[in-house]
């Protein structure tokens, strides 16, 4: 592309100079060195014309006013009228050159009472204003390109600004829905299972309902932060705080609702998006371990070995059947998606022995 921007303005030029030399060739006699050389600079200093179009197209003038070569000029006022804007200079500049080619200096004859005069003077004012002309119209139907592009973009950002907005209603929307079914549900399971704590005297029941209801509420509050990021809709950006990170994957495994042994090794350190990735991971296993096996006994190993983190969660077969649960069977789609976007990869399958067995690899850095 670079390469190009030069080659073709230079190709430009070289074109330009050579049609004016052939024009030279054609009209200045050699034996007139005054005006070969007029007309020979006129033709160099045309590469100059984008740079200098003023100054360019009087440094041909000359040429024009002391001989016949005047395709040097006619160049210049073209380029001078794509460029220039003031409409005023460009119709002195158109009459200048007619009154140079009219004039054969050094012994001027310009009667204006001959008809012969009058009529080349015609023609010459319309093969001055036939480059002023031109010049206009490409200038025009570049600001028309430009007004063209700036439409176009001025389009596509309305287009966005409309895709945000019915984005944003349908995050009002999910919001509100959040709140009053998903939210006013949760809050029911709260409720009852608070009742059934207090008002039950089996242990293992007391300590069912306590872990339910503890469940719930940390769901309650995960739901109204949810709630509130979606209420943004568009504004600033809402961190998920507190984001988990190691620390909390010893009381995940703890309040899990099943019997669970958790064995790490990683050091502290990780980058936080590593360490939420192993969090999320640990978290969907067990929570497919408690859906899908119920009575089943896990096994966390989270273990550091070079420049890499692997997270192993492993259950046995169960013992009971499981409950018809609702799933959208996206949980591993999710922890595969995460694990790609650092670098890592995620594993699952059963065991030999009826379980399940899920593992996590990550490069300890987090993204090569």
């Amino acid at each position: 592309m670079t390469s190009r921007r030069v080659l073709v303005p230079l190709l430009q030029n070289t074109l330009l100079v050579a049609a004016s030399l052939l024009d030279v060739w054609a009209n200045v006699d050699t034996g007139q060195p005054v005006r070969l050389a007029f007309a020979l600079g006129a033709a160099c200093v045309l590469p100059l014309r984008r740079r200098l179009p003023l100054v360019v197209f009087l440094l041909t003038l000359p040429a024009v006013l002391l001989s016949d070569a005047g395709v040097a000029a006619l160049i210049a006022l073209y380029t001078l009228s794509s460029l220039s804007r003031r409409r005023a200079l460009l119709a002195v500049c158109a009459l200048a050159f007619t009154i140079a080619d009219m004039t054969s200096w050094p012994s001027p004859n310009f009667d204006l009472t001959d008809t012969a005069t009058l009529i080349t003077l015609g023609y010459t004012a319309a093969t001055a204003a036939a480059p002023v002309f031109l010049g206009q119209l490409v200038q025009t139907r570049r600001d028309l390109s430009l007004r063209l592009a700036e439409i176009s973009e001025a389009r596509d950002h309305e287009r966005m600004l409309t895709a945000q907005t019915v984005l944003a209603r349908e995050r009002a929307q999910l919001a509100r829905e959040m709140h009053d079914v998903v939210s006013h549900q949760v809050s029911l399971i709260a409720v009852r299972a608070g009742a059934l704590q207090v008002g039950t005297r089996d242990a293992e029941v007391k300590e069912a309902a306590a872990t339910i209801r503890r469940l719930s509420v940390q769901t309650l509050d995960e739901l109204r932060h949810m709630v509130s990021v979606l209420r943004a809709a568009g504004g600033r950006p809402t961190e998920l705080t507190p984001q988990p990170s190691l620390v909390d994957l010893p009381r995940l495994v703890g309040s899990s609702g099943i019997e669970a042994e958790l064995q790490t090794d990683v050091p502290d350190g990780l980058p936080h998006t590593v360490q939420r990735a192993i969090y999320r991971t640990v978290q969907e296993a067990l929570t497919n371990v408690r859906k899908h096996a119920p009575g089943a006994a896990a096994t966390v190993r989270v273990l550091h070995e070079g420049h890499t983190v692997r997270v192993t969660v492993v259950n046995t077969a169960p013992t009971q059947s499981p409950l018809p649960l609702p799933s959208a069977h996206y949980g591993l789609v999710g922890l595969r998606q995460r694990a790609a976007l650092l670098g890592g990869t995620v594993t699952s399958g059963p065991t030999t022995d009826g379980g399940y067995e899920l593992s996590l690899e990550l490069p300890a850095e987090g993204r090569p």
